[in-house]
């Protein structure tokens, strides 16, 4: 049996086949032009949310050791307000707020821990029940 198709009808063939044309390469540019931005987009607020994560993480970290401290050594009633975790924390500021607690003759201690992010404040509030002696 003879084949029917020439060599040169073959090489042909295969010749046409390798490669993109314009239009597909044309058609991929388009897309990625399209997909880029909102990939780039994407990645900015995964970068954005684990440096929040860190930074709060961080701040609960501080905080809740100045709260057990204050509390540990009754310094609440005497410490200052406000102030900063210096000198490794100094981005990092607190401030203590008292209240009574209604029920019993307990104090209500609020830590509040605020931290920068990007050119923004954010703050965690940490509290706890302390038994007040004065009263």
């Amino acid at each position: 049996m003879k084949c029917s198709l020439s060599r040169t009808k073959l090489f042909r063939g295969a010749r046409s086949q390798q490669g993109f044309t314009f239009a597909e390469v044309l058609a991929a540019l388009v897309f990625m032009a399209i997909l880029l931005p909102v990939v780039m987009q994407g990645l900015m607020l995964a970068n954005r949310a684990s440096v929040i994560a860190e930074r709060k993480r961080t701040a609960v970290h501080l905080g809740n050791s100045l709260l057990t401290e204050l509390v540990a050594t009754d310094q609440w009633q005497y410490a200052g307000s406000s102030g900063n975790f210096s000198p490794t924390h100094e981005q990092y500021e607190w401030e203590l707020v008292q209240a009574g607690w209604p029920l019993d003759d307990m104090e209500q201690l609020t830590l509040i821990v605020s931290y920068p992010v990007q050119g923004q404040r954010h703050q965690i509030n940490l509290t706890t029940l302390v038994a007040d002696d004065s009263l």
